[in-house]
């Protein structure tokens, strides 16, 4: 086909209608003639595309590997809860004799990376069911009723290849469903409120004596978004949240991936899932992958503990950097840096991981921090003194240089964002408020005195300790990073020197 060929025709056939009209011919006919032509052609494109796609999607339930739950790592509690919802599935007998409906739908929910689509892959593996896989993009198209069209499709598809493959049970799996399930706005004629209606009347469709039995399983990261109809029970009878990984589960997943890489003999996985503090299961795989690509970079034939902390920052802060700054830019960075670090020392004993002054995107330098232990409620000690750290580098700054810099910017955002967590929560002299209440002005006036007052505190902590700061600078500009023990080190070094 020429490659103008459909802009060629298009203007042949414009000139054509223009020049029928000049000559007085009716063209209404022919025009409604061309738009059901194009409506059929439209349609009949869609449905290959859509057959196309569920051709993928045999593909994949052919040949794919199983999996199962225990190819997931941490998440106990999200797992215990959808194999005992997937039970209803697998044991027939004893949900007749006392019952029970079998479940129509199942809505995981959680940040991204924790593992959604990879439970509704062991779900299909444990219930022993075709597994088919669909995107909420999918369902969306400019032309109307496109959307619905592929729902129903894909709802017959599941029945048609559980049936040809003698499956009792079929495993539809819709991700990022907020695209499709989204709350109403009450006109009933976008396309979005069509494709949705047309998943709800599926579900509803779904009978217990149907053979084979559906289930949805649908995956968001955005629950609250959803709409209300999509979410009662009959529909999706459970919701499971699949949270970020505790200290246990990342050192669950951790050992998962490294199986295939051929760790060191002093490697301490541990070590590695208390740092990784906040992280998703998809950040560990990341990290275990990028610590064996430093490997290979040194032609090293195993992974070390140092490939792992470097992994750690590529994966929190991006790769490093090849910028140039000057002697008097490091000297202030490594102030700033080394104000973080001190201040966290006093504060929090034991909780400095590492100072860098080497670049990673758009940090100049930073100071990782190795938590003691997962934290998931905060006083307000603890909320203040996690300020505090967050503003030690610029008192530092002021300290030795008597101004800040742009290199505060970060640390006062991250302030202000703890600011406002004390106030919804009630942990500030203003007592329990309601959002709506606080007007800009009134929360300029509320941060403003937290702030000021928590920094001169910081610079209290800090003025006393110009000693340590030159002690540590030069090491620190000399070497450009400083492991938790050796800072540890130094500050006992010059306690010691100044006793």
């Amino acid at each position: 086909m020429p490659k103008y060929s459909v802009e060629i025709g298009a203007g042949f056939l414009t000139a054509l209608l223009a020049f029928l009209l000049f000559r007085g011919v009716n063209i209404v006919p022919l025009l409604l003639a061309l738009s059901l032509a194009a409506v059929l052609f439209f349609a009949v494109r869609s449905k290959g595309q859509l057959a196309a796609a569920g051709g993928r999607r045999d593909a994949v339930s052919k040949t794919s590997t199983p999996f199962s739950f225990d190819d997931i790592g941490g998440q106990e509690r999200a797992k215990g809860e959808l194999i005992e919802a997937l039970d209803f599935l697998v044991k027939h007998e004893e949900i007749s004799k006392l019952g029970i409906r079998p479940l129509k739908g199942i809505l995981l929910t959680g940040p991204p990376g924790t593992g959604k689509t990879l439970m509704a892959k062991a779900a299909a593996y444990y219930t022993d069911s075709i597994y088919l896989t669909a995107s909420g993009s999918e369902f969306v198209e400019m032309y109307v009723g496109v959307g619905a069209g592929r729902i129903r499709d894909l709802f017959k598809d599941a029945r048609r290849k559980a049936q040809k493959a003698g499956k009792k049970n079929a495993v539809i799996f819709i991700d990022e469903i907020d695209v499709i399930g989204g709350k109403r706005d009450g006109g009933q004629h976008r396309e979005y409120d069509q494709t949705l209606n047309q998943l709800l009347t599926e579900m509803d469709g779904i009978h217990a004596n149907e053979s084979p039995r559906i289930l949805l399983m649908a995956a968001t990261n955005r629950k609250e978004m959803l709409d209300p109809a999509l979410l009662r029970p009959g529909r999706f009878d459970r919701h499971i949240g699949v949270d970020l990984p505790d200290k246990k589960a990342r050192l669950h997943i951790l050992n998962i991936h490294a199986k295939n890489k051929p760790l060191a003999a002093e490697v301490n996985l541990m070590k590695i899932a208390e740092e990784s503090f906040g992280f998703s299961g998809a950040q560990l795989e990341s990290v275990l992958n990028e610590a064996a690509i430093y490997a290979m970079r040194e032609s090293s034939e195993f992974v070390v503990q140092q490939h792992l902390s470097m992994a750690i920052d590529k994966v929190m802060m991006g790769e490093k950097t090849d910028r140039e700054s000057t002697k008097e830019e490091r000297e202030r960075v490594a102030i700033h840096e080394l104000g973080h670090a001190i201040a966290a020392e006093l504060l929090r004993p034991g909780s400095v991981s590492q100072v860098a002054l080497s670049p990673r995107g758009a940090a100049l330098g930073y100071v990782r921090h190795n938590p003691t232990q997962d934290h998931y409620l905060y006083t307000k000690d603890f909320l203040e003194a996690q300020i505090m750290i967050a503003l030690a580098g610029a008192a530092a700054e002021e300290m030795f240089y008597g101004g800040r810099s742009t290199g505060s910017r970060n640390d006062f955002e991250q302030s202000l964002s703890i600011v406002r967590t004390m106030v919804e929560c009630g942990l500030t002299e203003i007592g329990i408020i309601e959002d709506r209440m606080m007007t800009p002005d009134r929360w300029a006036t509320i941060s403003g005195s937290i702030l000021d007052e928590l920094m001169r505190r910081t610079k209290e902590m800090l003025g006393s300790r110009r000693e340590l700061f030159q002690h540590c600078l030069n090491i620190l500009i000399d070497k450009e990073t400083l492991g938790g023990e050796q800072f540890r080190g130094l500050i006992k070094e010059e306690q010691t020197l100044s006793a």
